[in-house]
């Protein structure tokens, strides 16, 4: 049996790409893009996080429309992914409720592009995602985690690297590269 994986995606605290803390909308495409990685991959569930009461309404919009209104009626594959979001105010909140939810604690792994800290390797993440421990995969929205998210976490998982020196993925490719790493090998 392997453990519970969850995704937070972090609209505040992130930094913006003077490096200053700051808050990020959220998007339509990425509720849609990462919830279905979530849900191809087995994801109990995504978490996204923002304090801002406006862009939590905005999600909860988005998100009846596709569990209890006419997306669901007529995309019940869209709907099973949605059915796995959960806002949250806060990254403490998340770990609170997977905690809660699982009766331990939670394993709480960033992600950056750029990170000059050691890092945890896909491969060996995947292996101890075939233990019990639940895990959360951390991402941020804006040009990254915030340091004090990035502190809170027990690992950092090494960036995804691509062909050339360009590096600016959308959140929700990464997050889908990820989960099929950390799944797949």
């Amino acid at each position: 049996m392997s453990s519970p994986l969850y995704l937070a995606l972090i609209h505040y605290p992130v930094v913006n790409k003077n490096g200053q803390i700051t808050g990020s909308a959220l998007t339509n495409m990425d509720l849609h893009d990462i919830a279905r990685a979530g849900r191809t991959f087995g994801v109990k569930a995504y978490y996204v996080v923002t304090p801002y009461k406006d862009q939590k309404t905005l999600a909860f919009q988005i998100m009846d429309h596709w569990t209890h209104g006419h997306g669901g009626t007529v995309n019940p594959a869209r709907k099973s992914a949605f059915e796995r979001i959960r806002v949250a105010d806060t990254f403490e909140a998340v770990c609170n409720d997977i905690e809660n939810e699982q009766g331990q604690a939670v394993v709480k792994v960033a992600t950056s592009a750029n990170t000059q800290e050691p890092t945890r390797n896909c491969r060996r993440l995947g292996q101890e995602l075939k233990g019990n421990a639940p895990h959360v995969i951390v991402f941020g929205t804006a040009w990254g985690l915030a340091p004090e998210v990035i502190n809170q976490c027990d690992h950092i998982l090494e960036p995804i690297q691509g062909a050339g020196s360009y590096n600016h993925l959308s959140v929700r490719s990464a997050a889908s590269i990820y989960l099929d790493r950390l799944i797949n090998g």
